[in-house]
């Protein structure tokens, strides 16, 4: 049906998903959070565990033969919504004139505490 994506750049799958699954031309990204490949947590502010989940996200959708200018829709999932401003503009930054459809979500909680989490489809127009 699909195939797996694994890469070493971003943090493992640690329960029984991947990082990404590809069907046909779509390619699903798993959650991305402020975790390193090494597994270390970054605690710092909403802007630096933004950069990192966006650092995981583009890594996964590398091992996935696809780029951030490949992604059509993101759902951004954090803990306090008055943090969106600055969450955008890292956002922004990360694609440019890309525009991607765009959903925010405001949780409770994830796992380790973070303060966000990323997750992308992105569409592979070679179907690699």
């Amino acid at each position: 049906m699909g195939k797996e994506v694994h890469t070493n750049r971003a943090p493992m799958a640690i329960g029984p998903y991947s990082q990404a699954y590809q069907v046909g031309s779509f390619l699903f990204t798993s959650g991305q959070i402020p975790l390193t490949p090494a597994g270390e947590i970054i605690n710092g502010n909403i802007i630096e565990q933004t950069h990192q989940a966006f650092n995981n996200l583009r890594a996964v959708l590398e091992g996935g033969g696809a780029c951030l200018n490949d992604v059509v829709k993101v759902t951004v999932f954090i803990t306090n919504l008055n943090e969106f401003t600055k969450i955008n503009e890292v956002y922004a930054s990360y694609f440019g004139d890309h525009r991607p459809a765009l959903s925010c979500v405001e949780v409770s909680r994830f796992p380790k505490d973070v303060a966000i989490e990323l997750e992308a489809i992105a569409f592979l127009s070679n179907n690699r």
